[in-house]
């Protein structure tokens, strides 16, 4: 796939905190609530639900393909190791005219990083455009700081150069996207 042709997913539905939230014509995020609603499974067609969380037990209904990547939303958490065989899979539900449900327990860490590490892979987007296209479509989305650390790499390893940086700030090491919001928080 080139960057041209995949820049950025066509936006199909409004951006939803609540429900499922759609990034790609065939990828969703939500909470793992979400993710246990059949009617909401039904009526956006999703045929695999990835659950990327510790706690989260899915009910599993007929026809729905159900995978568990039992990661801790802990910045000490491995998650990279997920990161090519959940995008690959992803990418091959696509292929079959499929859809895909990331889910975690909030839809807003676990889910969001593997979604990053999706774009960039397979929509050759970069990771600061993979961030502000998934926030777009889910305003919610905060990996945890190791989680960054882990897709900062994983860009690295895929374009050989970074978009998004971890800086120091008040609160610790966090990505440079955060660093405005940091400082507006902080009393000067």
């Amino acid at each position: 796939m080139t960057a041209a042709a995949h820049a950025f997913p066509v936006q199909l539905r409004q951006p939803s905190v609540s429900g499922l939230s759609q990034v790609t014509s065939s990828l969703y995020i939500s909470s793992g609530a979400a993710a246990n609603n059949k009617l909401m499974l039904s009526t956006h067609q999703i045929t695999t639900v990835i659950n990327v969380s510790m706690g989260v037990v899915n009910t599993r209904y007929k026809d729905i393909q159900y995978m568990h990547v039992p990661v801790a939303d802990s910045p000490i958490s491995r998650l990279c190791d997920f990161f090519d065989p959940i995008a690959d899979h992803i990418h091959s539900v696509e292929m079959k005219q499929g859809r895909t449900l990331l889910h975690c327990t909030a839809g807003v860490s676990r889910s969001a990083t593997l979604c990053l590490a999706y774009l960039m892979k397979y929509h050759a987007m970069s990771l600061l455009d993979a961030h502000t296209w998934t926030k777009s479509c889910r305003p919610i989305i905060r990996p945890n700081s190791g989680f960054w650390e882990q897709l900062i790499h994983y860009e690295f390893q895929l374009f050989g150069k970074n978009t998004v940086h971890m800086v120091s700030s008040s609160m610790g090491m966090i990505p440079d996207v955060y660093e405005k919001e940091v400082r507006l928080m902080i009393p000067l």
